[in-house]
């Protein structure tokens, strides 16, 4: 970094939608579900097979500490990781998503599972599990996108200051125009994600439940979403965009600190590929191994995209970043 990196923003908000929240959610499921304890056999059905039916069974506390345990966890690392490195705001965003999606989901599962064995003399006669599921899952979609759209975005940040002297530069004429623009994929992700697809289908139809496909056609269109990637340079800044147009990425150019090029590590540095938060806070679209043009901007954003030709991209962009101010200057 050449700029000192500022405390993150809406730290409040952070706190509100990615650990208060989903701890009420999750608390709200666990009380309701301690609260059935008269009306539900003991022991009561925690696992359901292929088949739908009942095949494994415990107590209602230890099927309720799984909710009140797991999810505060996971809440509390998606909080720290946005409360101390979220100057992004899609890495609050995704931060919140995640604890709102765990919460939701867990809850609605626990709390429709246990629904269907009140008042039951044997656990063993409990519903198929399936549709629970299902709606389990769909309402912990909808809640992390409410929650998402709801976090605050950063402000934009202005810079005052032309791009490092030291960076590089692309040799353009003052009235020359210039664009760059390049495709890239992830192999090594497409490969994981597609075996993944095909498994949860064959799963989905084995088990004959053909309303779950529902779950590969959503992976199907995550990998199109994220792992497929236009990459461009001109007048807007630096714009990064799946074909579906979500995700997507762009640093415009009066934000441009420094371009550069760096190497990628996809595993080390980010946890995998795709559309990642890594170490420090860097936020971007990590496809492969190896090249990347990463932006450093202001607010201590950290932009990274794995692309090839990651050398004239950086340049490019410096170029008209430095042009950007120069003519906003003398204007």
């Amino acid at each position: 970094m050449t700029t000192p990196r500022p405390t993150p923003p809406h730290r409040l908000a952070t706190t509100l939608t990615t650990l208060v929240l989903p701890l009420a959610v999750t608390g709200t499921a666990v009380a309701v579900g301690a609260s059935w304890a008269p009306r539900l056999p003991d022991p009561v059905a925690t696992h359901w097979g292929p088949s739908g039916a009942p095949d494994g069974f415990g107590s209602l506390t230890e099927m309720l500490l799984l909710s009140g345990l797991v999810v505060p966890v996971l809440a509390l690392g998606m909080w720290a990781l946005a409360f101390f490195a979220g100057r992004d705001t899609s890495t609050r965003r995704l931060a919140a998503a995640a604890s709102t999606f765990l919460a939701v989901m867990m809850s609605g599962l626990t709390i429709g599972s246990l629904a269907g064995q009140l008042d039951l003399p044997d656990a063993a006669a409990s519903p198929d599990i399936d549709p629970t599921l299902g709606v389990s899952t769909a309402l912990g979609v909808l809640a992390a996108v409410v929650v998402a759209l709801l976090v605050p975005r950063t402000a934009p940040q202005p810079a005052t200051a032309p791009p490092d002297a030291a960076a590089p530069r692309t040799d353009l004429a003052p009235t020359e125009r210039a664009a760059w623009s390049a495709t890239v994929t992830s192999p090594v992700g497409t490969g994981v994600g597609a075996v993944a697809t095909i498994t949860t289908a064959v799963l989905a139809i084995a088990s004959d439940a053909p309303y779950m496909l529902v779950v590969p056609a959503l992976l199907g269109l995550l990998l199109a979403a994220t792992l497929v990637l236009r990459v461009s340079v001109d007048a807007r800044g630096l714009v990064a965009r799946s074909p579906l147009g979500w995700p997507s990425m762009r640093v415009p150019l009066d934000e441009v600190v420094v371009a550069r090029v760096a190497t990628v590590e996809p595993l080390r540095e980010f946890g995998g590929w795709g559309y990642r938060v890594g170490a420090g806070g860097r936020v971007g679209f990590v496809l492969r191994r190896g090249e990347a043009v990463e932006v450093e901007r202001t607010g201590g954003r950290v932009n990274v995209v794995t692309v090839d030709d990651a050398a004239t991209a950086a340049a490019l962009l410096n170029t008209l970043a430095e042009r950007s101010r120069s003519g906003r200057t003398t204007g």
